[in-house]
């Protein structure tokens, strides 16, 4: 059974905004970060008691459901008695967790906007709040990035998230960083905003080399999204590995590489 590093204690530790948080024993965890539920899980099974419906790895989670990120069943979290709730600064509703806490339910939010913040709050997040050991898939998805090869020349590229309206990557976003890292940087990076709305013929004025296409969280696919780009070259990538901050970072540099090598130009 998970322990915290001291059971019979009740701690005070700031979360990633630098908000106290309260904890005791945490034995019994919710995640409303699908990032989160993966390494929860994969480092402590059966230490989860819910997650979201969008919460898909690993693929045999069994635990209780209790709604999207955006709109979760604030009664039934509360109903499961959990010892703390994983949340993010981005992903979910501040009257969400405001309700939770209300309620005197322990919540900690996370803030990932690089690959060192994902590294570092993975960390706290496993060792810290939750009372675990560090896991070795950690030190496996820090070895990964530290070992990613300096990629060629950078290319100007168009990231969309999402369509109707196009949406794009802007300014500091962890998927981002990480397609800077791999030679990949997003023209948008300068952005004011994180996720600019941007109609596509201003997209294809601003010359990019390569157009970049997750899966998630709008499923781009062979049929839908690279025709909007003519002459330019899409990489349809994972958007597991593109946007989560998890067990997937051990794996991510070799495939996401893997998968924007195939359509630099030149290569088809």
């Amino acid at each position: 059974m998970p322990l915290s590093p001291d059971p019979r204690a009740t701690r005070v530790e700031p979360d990633d905004l630098g908000l106290p948080v309260r904890i005791g024993a945490v034995q019994q965890v919710v995640s409303l970060v699908p990032s989160l539920t993966e390494a929860v899980a994969v480092t402590a099974p059966g230490l989860l008691v819910g997650a979201t419906d969008w919460c898909s790895h690993p693929a045999d989670l069994t635990v209780t459901r209790i709604g999207g990120t955006k709109n979760p069943d604030v009664a039934r979290i509360i109903a499961l008695a959990p010892d703390l709730v994983l949340a993010n600064e981005e992903e979910n509703r501040l009257p969400d967790l405001d309700a939770l806490r209300a309620a005197g339910v322990p919540v900690w939010v996370t803030e990932v906007r690089t690959l060192e913040q994902a590294l570092s709050s993975l960390e706290r997040v496993l060792t810290v709040a939750c009372g675990l050991p560090r896991p070795h898939w950690l030190d496996q998805a820090e070895a990964a990035w530290r070992d990613v090869p300096q990629p060629p020349r950078p290319l100007r590229t168009v990231v969309p998230v999402w369509r109707r309206p196009w949406m794009v990557l802007g300014r500091d976003t962890f998927a981002g960083d990480l397609l800077r890292r791999l030679g990949a940087p997003p023209l948008h990076a300068a952005h004011p905003e994180r996720y600019p709305a941007i109609p596509v013929d201003e997209l294809l004025a601003a010359g990019p080399e390569l157009v970049v296409l997750p899966d998630e969280p709008y499923r781009f696919t062979a049929e839908d999204g690279p025709e909007a780009f003519p002459g330019v070259p899409a990489a349809l990538v994972s958007g597991r590995h593109l946007t989560w901050y998890g067990p997937s970072l051990a794996e991510a540099p070799a495939l996401l590489a893997a998968q924007l090598a195939d359509r630099r130009p030149g290569r088809g």
